[in-house]
């Protein structure tokens, strides 16, 4: 009897093993893939050999990244809208901006986790480069309303910047918009969260519960890796409203890019990005599945479905890299005074 048991076991598991490995290789040929583990591997994918990465424009970008001073107000920051203790995101509906303004597109925040490896910047793809995302919020009225010129008056006005700025880049840097916006998204590109996924898709079976290897199924059976697929399960431009009126499409004015085309969000850390959508009209995970379903694939996802879908999505939580609250380098006198016009 103890031996009938014996190989009862010895075969479920060998079948599991078994079924492990093809869903993994399914996974990869609907095009999904894992961050590498590693670090020389990770670097070949987030670095740029004319700008390399280094801890010194590392830690001065996050410096900037957190430091309000880049606001004209002075008080609104990077990390006021992509908050690192919050997923990367605000948790709000639309952004909140300048003078209290809420984004008159009614768009929401997405996370900056992950941001290196999207093939598209902003909800209307303009840009494929992180940097180009980094100056926009920066500038915009109803964002932090900094002009370009008085952000490098700020940043060359306080002795401690120009000191990390040489450091970083030698004796003769030019501190300019361009190159204080860049050394942000130097920093943005280390903000990579790996999570049991990418284990699993690199051969560890047993990296992922068996409920979330069928909600894996089901995610890739029911064709949601059409849109979101690649090392960020999101991050490409894609059209949107495909097979029906998503529900809440009247709330704000945005339509995607000139062809209609909007950006799709990641699903890395998506427990932990809510509201969603574009203009973040939905808080529920299990319904904006449901409706994505409807309005993408013109299929009804049931709760049953959903939930199993929702299951996979807890394993995309990742490891967050350790932030430490920089202590800022103090104004001068020559420093512009916050406005508030």
């Amino acid at each position: 009897m103890k031996l009938k048991t014996s190989l009862i076991m010895c075969i479920l598991g060998t079948s599991s093993i078994f079924a492990s490995e093809l869903l993994i290789e399914n996974a990869k040929a609907n095009g999904l893939k894992a961050i590498p583990s590693n670090k020389t591997e990770l670097m070949k994918i987030i670095d740029d050999k004319k700008d390399p990465i280094t801890k010194e424009k590392v830690e001065l970008g996050k410096k900037l990244y957190f430091d309000p001073r880049m606001s004209k107000s002075g008080l609104i920051s990077c990390n006021t809208c992509h908050n690192l203790g919050l997923g990367g995101t605000d948790g709000i509906s639309a952004a909140i901006g300048h003078k209290w303004t809420k984004n008159p597109h009614h768009l929401n925040s997405p996370t900056v986790y992950n941001s290196v490896f999207f093939n598209a910047q902003f909800w209307d793809g303009r840009s494929p480069y992180l940097a180009d995302q980094a100056q926009g919020p920066v500038q915009a009225g109803p964002e932090m309303a900094s002009p370009p010129k008085l952000v490098e008056e700020r940043i060359n006005s306080i002795p401690g910047y120009v000191a990390e700025f040489k450091s970083a880049y030698g004796e003769n840097v030019k501190i300019d918009f361009e190159k204080i916006t860049s050394t942000i998204a130097t920093f943005e590109k280390t903000l990579v969260t790996p999570s049991r996924f990418d284990k699993f898709l690199d051969g560890d079976k047993k990296a992922l519960s068996a409920d979330e290897k069928e909600g894996l199924k089901v995610f890739i059976n029911k064709g949601c890796v059409s849109c979101h697929t690649g090392m960020a399960l999101g991050g490409t431009m894609q059209p949107f409203e495909v097979a029906s009126k998503y529900k809440f499409a009247n709330i704000g004015d945005f339509k995607g890019d000139k062809n209609g085309m909007v950006k799709t969000p990641t699903l890395r850390n998506i427990t932990e990005t809510a509201p969603y959508f574009h203009n973040g009209q939905i808080w529920d995970l299990k319904e904006a599945i449901k409706e994505m379903g409807s309005v993408q694939l013109g299929i009804d996802i049931n709760d049953k479905d959903a939930e199993k879908i929702v299951t996979f999505f807890k394993s995309l939580k990742g490891d967050k890299p350790q932030i430490i609250y920089p202590q800022l380098p103090e104004s001068t006198l020559k420093t512009p005074k916050p406005q508030d016009n």
